[in-house]
């Protein structure tokens, strides 16, 4: 199983960035997926999670209103749209699969894959 998240990159404070994540060898559609992120010295963090339809999705409070979980099984890929970027925002996004959870909790999800960084400017 691989999950190969993309998008990442250099953007100023207010701006936009869309993060993709690619799943390969597993049935994608059975899969809850999460997105977390790590900011430098600090643990890693809930962000957000999508249900295996993208009928239901749940977001961390400090990302409400600004950052969007979608999810395309035709594609394998959960996306994370994000506006209005923070620098507090900045760390290394991760993405995540579980059949079981959609759990805040990082460490229930069955796969989790390599990361990719976001820097956000003042």
């Amino acid at each position: 199983v691989q999950l190969q998240a993309s998008g990442g990159g250099l953007v100023q404070a207010g701006g936009s960035l869309r993060l993709s994540c690619a799943a390969s060898g597993l049935t994608f559609s059975l899969y809850n997926m999460g997105w977390f992120r790590q900011a430098p010295g600090k643990e890693r963090a809930f962000v957000a999670a999508v249900n295996q339809n993208g009928s239901f999705t749940n977001y961390a409070d400090s990302v409400k209103g600004r950052f969007t979980i979608s999810r395309d099984n035709a594609k394998n890929t959960v996306y994370l749209e994000m506006n209005n970027l923070k620098i507090e925002d900045m760390a290394v996004y991760y993405c995540a699969a579980s059949i079981t959870t959609m759990s805040p909790n990082y460490e229930r999800y069955r796969f989790r894959g390599q990361g990719t960084q976001v820097t956000v400017s003042s």
